[in-house]
């Protein structure tokens, strides 16, 4: 139950929920609506919040991840250090073709499983044309967001 996130003031709510989404539309939307009943009801909110992103929303979005660190990249062993070079390689050519960050959404993945999502999931969304692949970045943002969301709730409970 999201009770200490309804309780938090409205200016520490929007923050606290701008460190799960960078668009402050999204923010203002979902500390408008609180409190809500259970963490299922924050979730579908978010869900429609980001589904309700316009262009400008999605790019403020993107464009706070992109100041995002990339997740800890767990796997070891011999190649990790040639796949972290192909990694950066394929990142900086995603963000020189669509003009925002790579988000992928890697909740459900163990540590050594990271790595390689993250590398088949930017080769093959670098095939994308721009159009389809902002739709999937959109897609990929709502599931990240959602994670982030259900973390922060449960931290504060």
């Amino acid at each position: 139950m999201p009770t200490a996130f309804n309780a938090l003031p409205p200016e520490e709510a929007r923050a606290a929920l701008l460190t799960c989404c960078g668009s402050l539309r999204w923010a203002q939307r979902l500390a408008r609506h609180r409190p809500y009943p259970d963490l299922g009801a924050l979730l579908a909110a978010s869900d429609e919040g980001c589904y309700d992103l316009a262009a400008a929303d999605l790019d403020e979005a993107l464009a706070a991840e992109s100041a995002s660190p990339m997740p800890p990249l767990g796997a070891r062993g011999p190649g990790t250090l040639a796949a972290h070079t192909a990694l950066r390689a394929a990142h900086a050519e995603y963000e020189r073709r669509f003009r925002h960050a790579f988000v992928i959404c890697l909740d459900g993945y163990g540590e050594d499983e990271v790595l390689d999502q993250m590398l088949a999931g930017i080769r093959t969304r670098l095939g994308h044309d721009p159009d389809e692949e902002r739709a999937v970045a959109a897609d990929e943002l709502r599931r990240t967001v959602r994670g982030r969301l259900a973390r922060f709730i449960t931290g504060c409970a």
